[in-house]
Formats: structure tokens, C-alpha cells, sequence
């Protein structure tokens, strides 16, 4: 008796982690010890999250996690953390038209938790609490770069 499940197997859809690293971490703390004595009032925190791939294989793509993050205290900047987070990813079985969407979402979502430690510890290294990042939805943020994109199409400008 064959065995059918073997075949089926095999093409099955996969996303493999091959490597995961940071490629790039800076923290700024430019007006410590100031920055770091208690205050009254909680800082503005703003943190911006991009993501960018590139193909560096038949089936494999580097895949960067960009997390920027600042703290105010009105016009007084307390820190800055930039990490720019890589993965290489391995993704096989995947159809044509959802490779893209694949590599944009999936493969950040898998990044993100090891990121967010990494700004956390980072911040909490600097002497302020961890900065704790809330969870990305990658799925709205790619869809948020598409129509960013279709409407600068539209307009004629460059992307």
C-alpha cells in the first residue's frame, strides 16, 4: 500500500527561521542623571514600527524589523531607542500571490517578541522602567503601506 500523505506532506506551506539577529541598536539617554529623577507626570511615549524585506535566495528572504521609540517630558527628550531586528526566512509551498503578504506579515509577527525584549531591556538598561511595547498587528500595517502605496500611484508621486 503507497503512501500518500508523504507527497502531501512535502509541499506543504513553511515558514523556517534560519538565522535572527540585531542588526543595529541605539539607546540615548542625552540628559541623564536630569532625565532620570522622578517626575509628576507620566512622559509622551511615541513609537513607530516599520518593516522591510528583501529576497537573498531562490526561496529565502531577509526580513528587518525597525522599531523607533522616544519619551518626552514636554519639550525634554528623556531617551531614544532605535533597533533595527533581522531574520532570514526560509518560505517554500507558499503560492505566488500570497509570498508577499507571507513574507510582510508572518515572518515580523515571529520577530516581535524577541525585539520587543530586546527595546525593553534597553530602556530598563538606561535606567527608566522596561518600555513595554504593545503587540503590532502586522496584517493592518500591511495593508496600511498598500493603499499608501496605490494612493501615491495615483497621484504620481514617488514612492
Amino acid at each position: 500500500m503507497a503512501n500518500t500523505h508523504g507527497a502531501s506532506e512535502s509541499a506543504a506551506p513553511a515558514i523556517n527561521v534560519l538565522a535572527q539577529y540585531a542588526k543595529d541598536l541605539s539607546f540615548e539617554n542625552p540628559n541623564a542623571p536630569r532625565s532620570l529623577a522622578p517626575r509628576q507626570t507620566s512622559p509622551n511615549i511615541e513609537i513607530k514600527v516599520n518593516v522591510n524585506a528583501r529576497k537573498v535566495g531562490e526561496t529565502d528572504f531577509e526580513v528587518e524589523l525597525a522599531i523607533e521609540g522616544q519619551a518626552k517630558d514636554g519639550d525634554s527628550l528623556l531617551f531614544r531607542v532605535d533597533l533595527s531586528y533581522g531574520g532570514v526566512f526560509r518560505v517554500v509551498n507558499i503560492p505566488e500571490e500570497q509570498l508577499h503578504p507571507v513574507v510582510m506579515i508572518e515572518c515580523p509577527r515571529l520577530l516581535f517578541p524577541f525585539a520587543r525584549q530586546i527595546v525593553a531591556e534597553a530602556v530598563r538598561n538606561g535606567g527608566f522602567p522596561p518600555l513595554m511595547i504593545d503587540p503590532v498587528d502586522f496584517a493592518a500595517l500591511y495593508r496600511a503601506r498598500a493603499e499608501e502605496a496605490l494612493a501615491q500611484q495615483a497621484t504620481g508621486a514617488p514612492n
